[in-house]
């Protein structure tokens, strides 16, 4: 099941909330960047572990934001003409993806 994103593929529809995928890779980065500074820093094992946990579970929500985006434009039609099967084994996924990413 692959799409392509170049002019040769389906035209793609843009992200519903692009904003707020850009400001959770603003505060992913700034996690990373305290990873970086706490290394330098000498910090402690565990202080590490929590920021490294904290930005671990910072790229698995974003994870799941972009494939519950990707679920909904490719597997749910826009006009609504599928059947509720099809809508809720969608829903379901979706609901699969974020138990297991989030």
């Amino acid at each position: 099941m692959g799409h392509r994103d170049d002019d040769e593929g389906p035209a793609s529809r843009p992200l519903r909330d692009k904003r707020g995928l850009v400001n959770r890779v603003r505060r992913l980065r700034g996690q990373v960047d305290a990873i970086e500074r706490a290394l330098a820093g000498e910090a402690s094992c565990s202080d590490l572990l929590q920021r490294i946990a904290a930005a671990r579970g910072a790229i698995s929500g974003l994870m799941a934001e972009v494939l519950e985006e990707h679920v909904r434009e490719y597997l749910l039609p826009a006009d609504g003409e599928a059947e509720q099967r099809q809508a809720d084994a969608a829903e379901e996924l979706i609901e699969i993806i974020h138990s297991y990413l989030t």
